[in-house]
C-alpha cells in the first residue's frame, strides 16, 4: 500500500510518501515540501498546491491520502489559510479517485511518539528511527507529513490488501 500524507499549508504544504509493506514495515518513497510564493494572489498559491500534489499523485500512485485535520487556532486567518490549502489537498485527491483520512494532530502524535503532546524534536526523531533514516526529515512540514503516513498506515488495516 502507498500512502500520500499531506501536513497543508498555504505557504509550506508538507507531503510524504511511503510504501506500507506485507511485515507492517515502512519504506520511505519520498518527501518534500510544496512552498508557495507569498506575493501572488491566494487562489494561484492554491493552484500551485493543486497542481503540484496532483503531479505528486501522477508520480508516485498511491492508493490513498491522508491529511492532517485543522487544530484549534487562535488566529483566524491562519486557519482560514490552512483549511484553504487542506480543501485543495483534498480536491487533487478526489479528482485522482483517492479515498481519503483525515487525522487530528493529536492522533498523529500518538501514533508515532506514543505522546499526544510530543513535539516537533520527538516526532522527528521518531520518523527518523521507525523509517529508518540517517536524519531527521527537514523542515518539519516534510517531517509532519511522513507522520500522517505512518499514522494512517497504523490505522488503515482494512485497506492492507491494496498496492
Amino acid at each position: 500500500m502507498i500512502i500520500l500524507g499531506i501536513d497543508p499549508g498555504t505557504a509550506i504544504t508538507g507531503y510524504g510518501v511511503i510504501r506500507k509493506e506485507d511485515n507492517n514495515k515502512f519504506v520511505v518513497l519520498g518527501y518534500g515540501v510544496i512552498r508557495t510564493d507569498s506575493k501572488q494572489e491566494s487562489a494561484q498559491r492554491l493552484g500551485v498546491i493543486y497542481k503540484s500534489l496532483r503531479d505528486l499523485i501522477d508520480e508516485f500512485n498511491p492508493c490513498c491520502l491522508a491529511i492532517e485535520d485543522i487544530f484549534f487556532n487562535k488566529n483566524v486567518a491562519t486557519a482560514l489559510a490552512v483549511g484553504q490549502a487542506r480543501g485543495v489537498a483534498m480536491l487533487a485527491g478526489v479528482h485522482s479517485k483517492l479515498p481519503i483520512t483525515e487525522y487530528t494532530p493529536l492522533q498523529v502524535k500518538i501514533a508515532v511518539t506514543g505522546y499526544g503532546r510530543a513535539g516537533k524534536d520527538q516526532v522527528g526523531y521518531m520518523i527518523r528511527v521507525i523509517l529508518g533514516m540517517a536524519e531527521i526529515p527537514k523542515p518539519d512540514d516534510a517531517a509532519d507529513a511522513l507522520a500522517v503516513c505512518l499514522c494512517h498506515g497504523y490505522n488503515s488495516h482494512r485497506w492492507g490488501e491494496q498496492t
